[in-house]
């Protein structure tokens, strides 16, 4: 074997060891990739029920309910669709209806998204520019206002 090919083969293999590595990294970091929906593509059923990601949009007036032990029942909305939200646990000091929030969980199988997380927003630095945009085009987003939604 000469110089040049012996090279060669150091080369390649350091190149398939780095593959390799990249391989099992981009395969363990797959199952903790936490995608962002709306409840226009929740409800279109672009969400398998037991995959988990974030929930985003306004919460429906009218739709807080509190139950005992920390168990609250809500809706988000982008305006077009609504999905059905449940969540076990202290809500934010922002958290109210009319407001911005984004929700991180699992959609079951009869539609309900059981949330893990919540954060509510409390200005547009917080709103994902998908929820923000989905908004404004259905007219219920307005820059005068702080939080942009409308009352």
């Amino acid at each position: 074997m000469t110089r040049k090919q012996k090279r060669l083969a150091i080369i390649g293999g350091i190149g398939a060891i780095i593959a390799l590595a990249m391989g099992l990294i981009l395969t363990a970091l797959r199952d903790k990739i936490v995608f962002f929906r709306s409840p226009t593509e929740v409800a279109e059923g672009k969400v398998r029920p037991g995959d988990s990601f974030r929930l985003g949009g306004l919460v429906l007036t009218g739709s807080v309910r509190k139950e005992e032990g920390q168990r609250v029942f809500f809706t988000v909305t982008d305006g077009a669709k609504e999905v059905k939200v449940q969540y076990t646990g202290l809500l934010p000091d922002l958290f109210r209806e009319g407001q911005g929030v984004v929700t991180e969980g699992k959609l079951d199988g009869a539609g309900t998204f059981t949330a893990t997380n919540v954060l509510a927003k409390h200005d547009e630095n917080y709103m994902p520019r998908e929820v923000a945009d989905t908004l404004k085009k259905q007219g219920h987003w307005r820059e005068d206002k702080p939080g942009g939604a409308k009352p």
